[in-house]
């Protein structure tokens, strides 16, 4: 929700902010579009991908670092969890084929990400955007880096084959 967010949002009077996102998310998922997808290892969920136009991701409008490269229309993918007792296993990058598969159905003609470019671990959130590397592999271009470990990277889905 952290991206679907910008400025001060308007929380009713009782209501935890915590309890106020996940209602707001719950009303996302049974939208037409949802807000991402949910990667299953056999009946157990393992991990969570964002992603969507980038007009739903009001925060990257706003920012110095993620704001649009061009005025092309994109479609954003802002964030991975994976559970702790399934990460370093692949579930990243299945999800990633899976967003990129998912974009591509639904009409997006780039997906366009947000991923972290260092060597050495930093604050867990940061790694919530995916590695470079990871992207690399799977075909997607850096367009734009406004930060040293900050670039924008983009994969042109026309042509892309989805089975």
């Amino acid at each position: 929700m952290y991206y679907r967010e910008s400025g001060k949002v308007a929380i009713p009077p009782g209501v935890k902010p915590s309890e106020f996102r996940r209602q707001r998310l719950r009303g996302f998922a049974a939208s037409e579009t949802p807000p991402g997808l949910i990667g299953y290892l056999g009946d157990v969920p393992v991990g969570w991908v964002s992603l969507g136009p980038r007009s739903a991701f009001l925060k990257l409008a706003r920012s110095p670092v993620l704001k649009p490269v061009d005025d092309r229309p994109v479609w954003s993918l802002v964030c991975f969890v994976v559970a702790g007792p399934y990460r370093r296993r692949g579930v990243a990058e299945t999800l990633l084929e899976g967003a990129v598969a998912y974009a591509g159905e639904q009409g997006a003609g780039i997906l366009e990400a947000y991923p972290v470019d260092k060597y050495s671990p930093g604050r867990d959130d940061a790694f919530w955007f995916g590695s470079k590397s990871m992207y690399d592999r799977a075909g997607f271009v850096e367009v734009a880096r406004r930060r040293p470990e900050r670039p924008i990277v983009r994969l042109e889905l026309t042509g892309v084959r989805h089975e």
